[in-house]
């Protein structure tokens, strides 16, 4: 056989495998329709894409993504992740006192809420993987005593974006039967209604709309730092964080960002918060506009002006290049600093929303 014609197999035969491994249902589908002409309306998306507020580039300190690739893999600490299992603890969630305002983390960026009679659920991810190839980010041992079966009914699912890591198709599945209303941002739609979602359960905003829940409930949807995307495309869909506001409390639910101007405006248009719950985890200085380093966390949280922060985008996954316990370490150094008032509890702990208590440093120890 001519020798051209074998390359030209090959090359074709890999290009069909990509093809073929992209069209798993997993990748969920870019925005078309009435729902794209919506997207092209938004003062948010410029030149075919969702543009953050200020520049922000991907990569910075003169790296580029062959230096991070190689980073990925010969630059990890040797302690990204916990050499035994996380301890944890297990909250009934199905038999919750209905009075009571509680939240549940699950670890990484997952977490339950009932607040003044309402469930909420966070960027939910209980299938063990944040990955299309689940052998490359699984879960940290101890960190999945959860499971879809453990949760109520959920008033509303808010999903802050739809990275792998946030917005997990084995999970939403499971829970569909369970989920009254989703809450998210304009583009993520696509992919719910393609796994099979009721579009008219699907609440899908852009930055800086109101949603009124009722009964003094209401949802203002608010910026952040950050991109989207679960395959080759990236930021079709809008990254979001969300103020939460009920009877008795005021919640900022940040998602992921990289720290910039738009915590403080939301802070003096929305603040003073009760609850913020913000990332501190996967951060690197060669991607540092994307995700915070952990001093800039407590900033946010002052610029935020709540009087609690709650770290999350930790201890599930190892998504970055550093030790797994440095960010809720270097977050707590800082917050002591600044005499910022921080809860760090333990995967699967209560936390009561009404007085929330400073946990104990469950992972010292925890090699």
């Amino acid at each position: 056989m001519n020798f051209l014609l074998i390359i030209f197999l090959v090359i074709l035969a890999v290009i069909t495998v990509v093809y073929v491994f992209f069209q798993q249902p997993n990748f969920g589908k870019r925005p078309a329709g009435e729902r794209l002409e919506k997207i092209k309306n938004s003062p948010n998306y410029k030149n075919g894409v969702f543009q953050n507020l200020n520049d922000t580039p991907a990569i910075t300190d003169g790296a580029n993504y062959f230096t991070v690739i190689k980073k990925f893999f010969f630059g990890k600490s040797n302690r990204s992740k916990p050499a035994t299992a996380l301890p944890s603890q297990k909250t009934n969630l199905l038999n919750l006192p209905p009075d009571e305002n509680v939240l549940v983390w699950f670890g990484h960026s997952s977490y339950f809420m009932q607040v003044d009679g309402k469930t909420f659920l966070v960027d939910p991810v209980f299938s063990g993987s944040a990955s299309p190839l689940r052998f490359t980010t699984t879960s940290f041992k101890g960190s999945d005593v959860y499971t879809t079966d453990d949760f109520p009914v959920i008033d509303y699912l808010f999903i802050t974006h739809d990275h792998w890591d946030h917005l997990d198709y084995e999970t939403v599945l499971k829970l569909k039967p369970n989920i009254k209303k989703i809450i998210t941002g304009l583009g993520t739609g696509e992919h719910l209604e393609y796994w099979g979602f009721d579009k008219n359960i699907i609440i899908e905003k852009d930055w800086n709309e109101t949603i009124l829940l009722g009964n003094e409930f209401t949802v203002n949807t608010t910026s952040a730092r950050h991109f989207s995307g679960r395959g080759i495309k990236r930021n079709s869909a809008i990254w979001m964080s969300f103020v939460l506001t009920t009877p008795t409390q005021k919640i900022f639910i940040g998602g992921d960002s990289g720290y910039d101007t738009h915590f403080k405006i939301i802070g003096d248009m929305f603040g003073p918060f009760d609850l913020a719950i913000l990332e501190c985890g996967q951060y690197n200085r060669y991607w540092k506009y994307i995700h915070m380093m952990p001093e800039e966390v407590v900033q946010a949280g002052i610029d935020l002006k709540t009087s609690t922060l709650l770290p999350v985008h930790w201890a599930k996954f190892s998504l970055s290049l550093h030790a797994w316990d440095e960010p809720v370490i270097r977050v707590m150094a800082e917050a002591t600093k600044k005499n910022m008032a921080i809860i760090t509890p333990m995967i699967g702990e209560t936390v009561h929303l009404q007085s929330p208590a400073t946990s104990t440093k469950w992972w010292k120890n925890i090699d």
